[in-house]
């Protein structure tokens, strides 16, 4: 694996910078620690999916194991809450070592939870399902870190990539342009060398990426390829 690593250890980089977020969901759990050793060389996030089995159907990791990674890997940990309740359970991610969190804007309560996760010094971010309005997140634009625009249907790994998603991607990368905003646009679900592109046009700047890494038997090959794939279609 190359050494040193794109990231200064926990620092999130600055705003709009190009990101590749390797997504645990696809990781082999029974080595989960070696799985993301694999990868800490060659990304810039760790992107964890916790989901609680009533917002979407299917129960995967929380804070003991968000605890466990982080005394194994100094990367930005970006923890994507799939959750119903998130608000209960955000203090426990920060004390477990999230750097970020970012919950649906579908849960509602957005206010309070924006409020919430700033409170406990984390960088706050907001997700929309493949089928919620750009409008459900335009409200809340300046008061954010992230927009996290769903490019599949939460719940599982290994789905297909939903282009039409790319329309609100560039309805928030219009409004980060036009009102000069310090925000990230982060795409997560079907990403992979031939999405990552599409993603990186239509004006996201974070990608997650999954069983196209995970998936590889050499992930950090895989992540590099994507970031690359990423920088072309910036271009």
């Amino acid at each position: 694996m190359p050494p040193g690593s794109p990231t200064d250890g926990r620092e999130p980089g600055g705003f709009g910078d190009l990101r590749i977020a390797p997504s645990v969901l696809s990781a082999d759990f029974g080595r989960l620690a070696e799985q993301v050793g694999e990868v800490a060389a060659v990304a810039d996030w760790l992107h964890v999916d916790v989901m609680d089995g009533h917002f979407v159907p299917n129960v995967t990791i929380g804070p003991p194991v968000v605890a466990s990674l982080r005394r194994h890997t100094p990367l930005f940990f970006d923890c994507h809450l799939m959750m119903t309740e998130p608000g209960r359970y955000l203090r426990a991610f920060a004390d477990a070592g999230a750097d970020g969190c970012t919950v649906h804007v579908e849960v509602g309560d957005t206010d309070d939870l924006v409020t919430q996760m700033r409170d406990l010094g984390l960088r706050a971010g907001l997700a929309l399902n493949p089928d919620t309005p750009f409008d459900a997140v335009r409200p809340y634009l300046g008061d954010i870190d992230l927009v996290l625009c769903m490019t599949v249907f939460p719940g599982f790994g290994g789905q297909s990539f939903i282009g039409h998603v790319m329309d609100k991607v560039r309805q928030v990368r219009a409004a980060v342009e036009r009102d000069a905003l310090l925000l990230d646009i982060e795409v997560d679900g079907g990403i992979d060398t031939e999405t990552v592109p599409v993603a990186a046009a239509a004006g996201a700047n974070v990608f997650v990426a999954g069983s196209a890494i995970f998936g590889h038997d050499r992930p950090w090959v895989a992540t590099e390829a994507i970031r690359a794939s990423a920088q072309a279609g910036t271009r």
